[in-house]
């Protein structure tokens, strides 16, 4: 990745991070117009870095969150440096004269923060395997693809687009975002030789289609009862649940009215 795209996909992460935090910061010092208003700032400049790094760096298919947190436990060193340095590679693990297994010889052992309880050919094999997935490239996309995820990029433009036109109480905006959205999944259904990370990423957006039940006016019509009427049921007949399900029945009203935690 060049020094540029990096850049984007730093802004575009600390955008993601700070998103909810600043809608409702907003909203209690300044009101619900200038929440409205930093909500559309952010989804447009959303918008703007992913369209750059779709369009212009080939970026192909963006995941959430754009840069993939560090997994310490996968950049541990196999062998601590001294160890490493004084022993050999023969005397770093056991075979078993009967029974053929590799096992690591206790001169080898490393600390407890880094042990893999695996033998180390296991652990080599399973580094170097997440590293290749981790450093493939993205998957070139045609002209379907493109569309399908700049749909996909637009989708809460549109929304937003909607909302202001015909109001948040009405159909139209729930039924114009679950369309594009499903388009733009049903126009990416048909690629191939996509690498894990893209793959994953396909899985999450449309396991993400079942948050449309917890969106108003769908919400406010039909999922709402059945949802409170299910955590009551569990309350009543279940021991130990109703330490969960109350403070969730509490909670739902206000989680279901914030934008960017369903959007």
């Amino acid at each position: 990745q060049s020094l540029t795209q990096q850049k984007l996909l730093t802004w575009l992460s600390v955008l993601e991070c700070v998103e909810v935090f600043a809608e409702m910061g907003t909203a209690r010092v300044w009101g619900k117009m200038s929440r409205w208003t930093i909500i559309v700032l952010i989804q447009l400049a959303k918008a703007i870095l992913r369209l750059l790094l779709l369009l212009r760096y080939r970026a192909g298919i963006q995941t959430s969150p754009p840069i993939v947190p560090l997994n310490r436990e996968q950049q541990q060193p196999l062998h601590p440096q001294g160890i490493e340095d004084n022993c050999s590679e023969k005397d770093q693990t056991y075979v078993g004269k009967r029974s053929s297994r590799v096992v690591r010889s206790l001169q080898s052992t490393p600390s407890l923060q880094s042990r893999h309880w695996g033998s180390p050919q296991q652990r080599e094999e399973l580094q170097s395997r997440r590293a290749e997935e981790m450093n493939q490239p993205p998957t070139p996309l045609g002209l379907q693809a493109t569309i399908a995820e700049s749909l996909y990029i637009t989708c809460p433009l549109l929304h937003l687009l909607s909302l202001g036109v015909w109001g948040q109480r009405l159909w139209k905006p729930w039924i114009l975002s679950a369309v594009v959205d499903i388009s733009s999944l049903s126009l990416m259904s048909n690629l191939k030789d996509l690498n894990r990370r893209e793959r994953v990423e396909l899985r999450r957006r449309t396991l993400l289609l079942l948050y449309y039940l917890l969106r108003s006016p769908f919400y406010d019509r039909y999922s709402e009862g059945w949802i409170l009427h299910l955590l009551r049921l569990l309350t009543d007949h279940v021991p130990g649940v109703g330490f969960v399900t109350r403070p969730l029945m509490d909670y739902l009203p206000v989680w279901q009215k914030i934008y960017f935690y369903n959007w």
